[in-house]
């Protein structure tokens, strides 16, 4: 990297350090599915009760990342997301350990592992990321962040699966404890930033919490970014979850989800790369609209072709490019408007809808399957809300504020 993208040391090590962490956090999190048939035989686990377990996880993610972002901005995102590490090892301790079972199953993996993701896993790490960027190189920045995340979500599976054949999954679990340290420690060096002012007239260092949330809630591009990040909750976590099911009541085998998802998780590190390095180049609310407009074509010619390899193929790389893309420019408007000094926050409450919309994706997906026999009704949902999305980024003011400072 070159001395204009990194602007201080300091800059460096929050870098290494939350991409770090979000590998960690959710590279584990991207596992759980792999866990099932063993908590089945092993924990009398029911498909209802796991999914709701999952589901719980999903809303705790997304109640808790605001509430860690106002930790990260008033306190510093290294006591967030350290706390949110403690949290995380709780969580796992409790499920290997036990008690494990019914309502004990819930909070382990549901609320605990949850509210852990809500502090260790993408709005705060990269968040904090934001804060030592300027304008014209964060999204970049951030970028790099999520792109971790992408090799977590490969690497971990296969570690994953290789583990719960030759140790079970109690010291599968236990392995993870290792990972969940070193996320303890990197956390340790992601350093807040106090002295640097990127944008004088954007800077807001005098304004109080609760005058930057009604600024930001007044604020119609702020609303629709919101809007917008629901409907990526939604898709991603319908694809995630529907998938295997999906390709199996189309007649295909469990190969090709797995060849979806592995190639999901390959390809979306050259999304999120891309999309980084393509938002210090050009306005990331026109970014935003093709890339939902983009996702809406290659769902609908997934979903209208027949299967097939190539099928699978097509959709795994180009949805995989399309998966956290969204992040880094969705993360830098919200700097760019508001500054960073309650980045953390309010990049945390886009969060939250883009949670909303994973349960919602989940939850629907399965609805319109148990009760009309096919996952079709929530497929054209998502490309519904993909043109929604397209559309909605369009009016959205991506200058920043310019605040009257008063004595």
């Amino acid at each position: 990297m070159s001395e204009k993208f990194i602007p201080n040391k300091l800059a460096l090590i929050t870098l290494i350090a939350a991409s770090s962490a979000i590998l960690v956090s959710m590279g584990l999190r991207q596992t759980f599915g792999l866990f099932f048939s063993a908590f089945e035989q092993d924990l009398n686990c029911t498909r209802t009760e796991f999914g709701l377990a999952i589901g719980i996880q999903m809303l705790f993610w997304g109640f808790f990342a605001p509430i860690f972002g106002i930790i990260a901005d008033k306190f510093g995102g290294n006591k967030a997301v350290f706390i949110g590490f403690v949290i995380f090892g709780a969580g796992i301790y409790m499920l290997y350990s036990g008690p494990n079972t019914g309502i004990f199953f819930q909070l382990s993996l549901g609320v605990l592992v949850g509210t852990a993701l809500g502090a260790t896993a993408m709005s705060v790490p990269v968040s904090e990321v934001g804060k030592h960027f300027p304008n014209e190189s964060r999204s970049m920045a951030t970028g790099l962040v999520t792109a971790a995340a992408s090799v977590g979500y490969f690497i971990s599976p296969l570690f994953t699966k290789y583990s719960l054949g030759v140790v079970g999954w109690e010291t599968t679990l236990k392995y993870f404890m290792y990972f969940i340290l070193f996320g303890l420690v990197a956390s340790i060096f992601l350093l807040p930033k106090k002295d640097i002012n990127h944008n004088l007239k954007n800077s807001g260092q005098n304004q109080t919490f609760t005058s930057a949330l009604k600024e930001a809630f007044s604020h119609r591009g702020y609303n629709l970014l919101v809007a917008g990040f629901f409907v990526c909750g939604f898709q991603i976590t319908l694809v995630a979850t529907h998938i295997p099911g999906y390709m199996q009541d189309r007649g295909m085998g469990g190969w090709s989800a797995t060849i979806i998802l592995a190639l999901i998780g390959l390809f979306n590190i050259v999304g999120t790369l891309g999309m980084g390095y393509l938002g210090t180049k050009y306005s990331k609310k026109i970014l935003l609209s093709i890339l939902y407009f983009a996702r809406a074509i290659v769902i609908g010619i997934f979903i209208f072709l027949p299967p097939s390899l190539y099928t699978s193929i097509f959709f795994g790389i180009t949805f995989g490019v399309l998966w956290l893309s969204t992040v880094p420019p969705t993360n830098g408007i919200v700097a760019q408007i508001f500054g960073t000094k309650y980045l953390s926050t309010l990049f945390g409450i886009v969060f939250l809808s883009h949670q909303f919309g994973a349960f919602a994706g989940a939850f629907l997906g399965g609805y319109f399957y148990d009760n009309f026999g096919s996952y079709d009704y929530a497929w054209y949902i998502a490309i519904g809300l993909s043109l929604f999305a397209s559309l909605i980024h369009l009016p959205i003011d991506e200058k920043p504020l310019i605040r009257v400072e008063t004595a």
